[in-house]
């Protein structure tokens, strides 16, 4: 079912240490795909000084893409209803528009 105008990805998370100092290795690996170059995005913004820590940069661009592919497939999903008009507005700024 792969769409050919999309990007494929793998994201493996691995639990390194809980805030209660334990850690159980547990890892959650999944495939997704993305219209956009996450790679690229990436490259293009982990140096920026969006936040002080530059590592953010790079969670930011992960989180976002990841969420608003799921919000782009599923747009008329009432859970996304009153949070799409403002999630609009907010990439529209990110973007510079």
């Amino acid at each position: 079912m792969l769409n050919k105008r999309n990007n494929k990805y793998k994201i493996s998370l691995q639990e390194i240490e809980l805030k209660e100092g334990t850690s159980s290795g547990k890892t959650v690996e999944f495939e997704f795909e993305n219209h956009d170059n996450i790679l690229s995005l990436i490259e293009m913004t982990k140096d920026s000084d969006r936040f002080e820590n530059k590592a953010e940069n790079v969670e930011f661009i992960v989180g976002l893409k990841l969420f608003s592919e799921v919000l782009l497939r599923n747009r008329y999903n009432p859970l996304f209803e009153d949070f799409a008009p403002a999630f609009k507005e907010f990439i529209n700024k990110l973007k510079g528009k």
